[in-house]
């Protein structure tokens, strides 16, 4: 298959904003489904409430656009009802690491066959720019005006205290890297998470006074970084993949 048939193309062009980071991961995912020679049968795309969430819709496969905070238990069914299943989460930090957060612990605890893809731009985009629980400390927003009073929570800490686990982090100015990344935890057997670093330009970047999307792409290639040693705990600004 060739990645445009994974596209829904009835309902392009999409509603994210101009220079949003959500369609270059929607993209690497289409290629490497290509890559994997996945037939949309065998495929199911699930994703929560938020910007993120309507990925759901773009794609061409069997999809299901959940509640929020509820993608991973809504897959976690779906895999478990047909194992042949290939199922897929993409959604954001705010629905799956903080409204969904349980689930993803205790998903993850149990090992379920899923690749959980979280688009993390550090806020809830679709309603205003709130803080997420991955928002950074002393960012100022509409919920945190006086700057965030808390450390962002550390998402690699709670997927590897598990014996078996796969984290990775990539970003959306690293494409080739991300999608390197997709494709490994797709072929995981077991669960797998994605921590995209990703950016939101219209509800948070131009409060924290980015111009434009460029310059926020530009932030990621500077803070974020492959290391040279990939075997060790990911520091806050590298990028890699834990997997044991």
């Amino acid at each position: 298959m060739h990645y445009k048939d994974y596209v829904n193309w009835e309902k392009m062009p999409t509603s994210w904003c101009p220079g949003c980071a959500i369609g270059i991961i929607f993209k690497q995912l289409t290629f490497a489904l290509e890559k994997l020679e996945i037939r949309k049968e065998e495929l199911v795309i699930v994703s929560g409430i938020g910007c993120s969430g309507r990925a759901a819709g773009y794609f061409s496969s069997d999809s299901v656009h959940g509640t929020h905070g509820r993608a991973i238990p809504i897959a976690e069914g779906i895999k478990r009802a047909n194992p042949a299943l290939t199922v897929i989460v993409f959604s954001g930090d705010g629905d799956l690491v903080g409204i969904g957060g349980n689930h993803l612990i205790h998903s993850a605890r149990r090992d379920i066959d899923l690749t959980v893809i979280c688009i993390n731009n550090e806020t809830y985009g679709m309603t205003g720019g709130q803080m997420s629980p991955t928002t950074k400390e002393g960012i100022k927003t509409p919920t945190s005006p006086g700057g965030n009073r808390y450390y962002p929570i550390n998402i690699q800490g709670i997927l590897t205290s598990n014996k078996r686990h796969f984290y990775a982090r990539s970003s959306t100015y690293k494409i080739n890297h991300l999608q390197k990344v997709i494709q490994q935890a797709i072929e995981w057997k077991g669960f797998a998470f994605i921590d995209a670093i990703a950016f939101c330009i219209e509800n948070f970047g131009r409060h924290l006074g980015f111009k434009n999307a460029f310059e926020m792409l530009e932030r990621t290639k500077t803070d974020f970084k492959i290391p040279a040693n990939k075997d060790k705990v990911l520091a806050e600004n590298e990028l890699g993949i834990m997997k044991k």
